[in-house]
C-alpha cells in the first residue's frame, strides 16, 4: 500500500503579497470563486468596521492622552508634597538645633559670672559666638524653608487647578466616546462576527498578505471590484481586456499590476 505524501507547509513570509501567492491560491477546499467571494465579503466587513472607527475619530487617542496627562500631573503633585515634607523635617531639625543653642548659650552666659581668669572668659565668649552663629544659621534655614514651602504649595494649587480642567475635559471626551461606542456597538459586533466567519475560511498565508496590503493602503482596500467596467477599484488604472475576461470567469486570482490588490468580479457587489 502506497504511503500518502505529506504536504510540506512553507513558512509564511511577512513580505509576501497576493502576487507571490497567486499560484497556490487555488490549492484550497474552497473553489477559487468561493474564495474570491469570501475575500470580498471580508473586505466589505472590514470597510464597514473602518467607517465605525472613523466616527470615533481621534477621541480614543485624546482620551488616552488626557488620562496620561492627569496621571503625570498627579505624580508631580506627589513629588512636590514629598519635597514639602522634607522641608518641614528640615524646619523641625533647625528648631531643635535652636533650642540646643539657646540651652548652651544660657549655660555659657551663667558661667561668665564665675570666671577665674581672662583666658576662661575669652574661651566662653568664643563658645557663645559659635552658638549664636549656629542659631542664626538655623533661623536662616527655617526662613528659607518656609519660603520654599510657600512656593511649592502655590505650585500644587496651580497643578490641582490644571488637573480639574483636564478632568472635566476627560469627562466630556469619555462621555462623547461612550455615546458613539454604544450607538455602534451592536453593528460593530455583527460586522466583526461576519469578519471572523470569513477569516476562518481563508488560509493563513492569504490572510497575512491581505492584512499587510490593507495596512499599506491609505484607503485600506486590499480586495476591490472592477470600477466603471474597465478600471481597478483601488487605484483606478485601466485593466487589459484579457484580464477583464479572467476576472469575469471567477477562476483565477487576478492582481492589479499597478497597486497589487486583488481584483474581483463586480457582480460580487
Amino acid at each position: 500500500m502506497a504511503k500518502k505524501t505529506k504536504k510540506i507547509e512553507t513558512p509564511i513570509d511577512q513580505r509576501e503579497t497576493f502576487v507571490s501567492i497567486q499560484k497556490s491560491f487555488a490549492d484550497s477546499d474552497l473553489s477559487v470563486e468561493e474564495k474570491l467571494k469570501t475575500l470580498y465579503a471580508l473586505q466589505q466587513a472590514d470597510t464597514e468596521i473602518d467607517k465605525i472607527l472613523q466616527l470615533r475619530g481621534e477621541l480614543p487617542l485624546e482620551v488616552e492622552s488626557l488620562e496620561n496627562e492627569i496621571a503625570e500631573l498627579k505624580g508631580k503633585t506627589a513629588n512636590i508634597s514629598a519635597h514639602i515634607d522634607e522641608l518641614n523635617d528640615k524646619i523641625s531639625e533647625a528648631k531643635h538645633n535652636i533650642a540646643e543653642c539657646e540651652s548652651q548659650l544660657e549655660k555659657y552666659k551663667s558661667q561668665l559670672e564665675n570666671v577665674a581668669n581672662s583666658r576662661e572668659y575669652d574661651s566662653l565668649n568664643k563658645e557663645i559666638e559659635n552658638q549664636e552663629l549656629l542659631k542664626a544659621i538655623a533661623e536662616k534655614n527655617i526662613d528659607e524653608s518656609k519660603k520654599a514651602i510657600s512656593v511649592k504649595k502655590a505650585d500644587i494649587e496651580a497643578i490641582k487647578e490644571k488637573i480639574g480642567v483636564r478632568t472635566e475635559d476627560l469627562k466630556a471626551k469619555t462621555a462623547e466616546l461612550s455615546t458613539i461606542v454604544e450607538s455602534t456597538a451592536a453593528e460593530e459586533a455583527k460586522l466583526r462576527a461576519q469578519r471572523d466567519a470569513c477569516a476562518e475560511k481563508i488560509d493563513a498565508r492569504t490572510m497575512s498578505a491581505y492584512d499587510r496590503i490593507r495596512k499599506s493602503c491609505n484607503n485600506h482596500l486590499a480586495v476591490v471590484s472592477v470600477f466603471n467596467g474597465d478600471s481597478c477599484g483601488g487605484c483606478f488604472n485601466s485593466i487589459p481586456p484579457q484580464r477583464l475576461i479572467d476576472i469575469a470567469s471567477n477562476k483565477k486570482m487576478i492582481i492589479c499590476e499597478y497597486c497589487g490588490r486583488i481584483l474581483v468580479n463586480p457582480d460580487f457587489e
